[in-house]
């Protein structure tokens, strides 16, 4: 069982209620806060290890605290918000969340993305934030130190761009990378923020890594968002 404690902020109380069965029935601690102004209390008072954060919050918009909390404080946060916008999933994301689920979603899904974020979480604070060694996952592994790539025991031959584009995200499987974030790191501060160079070095991994480069595995499009490398 889990001894983890997860604050949601959700001023539905409808689904807080959800929330709050479905974690408690799995060893969840909860906490719930119906506005921001409470949220801060409670996260100031039980350091929570997770953030469950609706965005339409009644007395401030999520990302406003969001914004606040990422100012002295690295606590996972998950966005569950019914907003659709690519444009609020990017800035919720490029403002330090640690991964957004769109209302309405499958008790499996969110159960899953909380266990990532914890685990990372885990990670970081044990100063093993970043695998060491290789990345791997079914057929797929990333060798950082020989900088290699290969496919069923098979060395892939991936140009410069192309290998540092699949390090960084193996790097950090299972969350969402923006385009913004990955075009500055492999690119450059001062790249453009024209994602087609990224959509086009993209393409060519795919054809490379994937049996079905369509329907993608092992790198996972966020629609307007980003890519997420796959988990074991």
């Amino acid at each position: 069982m889990n001894r983890e404690t997860i604050l949601i902020v959700e001023d539905e109380q409808p689904i807080a209620h959800v929330l709050t069965t479905v974690l408690t029935a799995n060893g969840y601690h909860t906490l719930q806060a119906e506005t921001a102004s409470l949220a801060r209390s409670i996260i100031n008072s039980h350091c929570p290890s997770l953030i469950l954060l609706d965005l339409g919050l009644p007395d401030m918009d999520g990302l406003e605290l969001l914004r606040w909390l990422r100012g002295w404080s690295g606590v996972p946060v998950l966005i569950v918000s019914a907003r659709e916008e690519e444009s609020q999933k990017v800035e919720a994301l490029d403002l330090g969340a640690d991964d957004y689920i769109t209302k309405p979603f499958g008790t499996s899904e969110l159960l899953a993305r909380i266990r990532t974020a914890l685990r990372h979480q885990a990670k970081l604070d044990s100063g093993d934030e970043l695998p060491r060694g290789s990345y791997t996952v079914r057929d797929l592994t990333v060798d950082f130190e020989r900088r290699q790539v290969l496919l069923a025991g098979e060395i892939v031959h991936l140009t410069q761009i192309e290998y540092k584009i699949v390090e960084l995200i193996a790097r950090r499987p299972g969350r969402v990378l923006t385009y913004d974030y990955i075009i500055s790191r492999i690119w450059g501060p001062y790249a453009t923020d024209n994602n087609r160079i990224l959509r086009v070095n993209m393409a060519h991994i795919r054809r490379k890594l994937e049996p079905n480069p369509a329907e993608p595995y092992y790198i996972r499009t966020e629609i307007g968002v980003g890519y997420r490398m796959a988990e074991e």
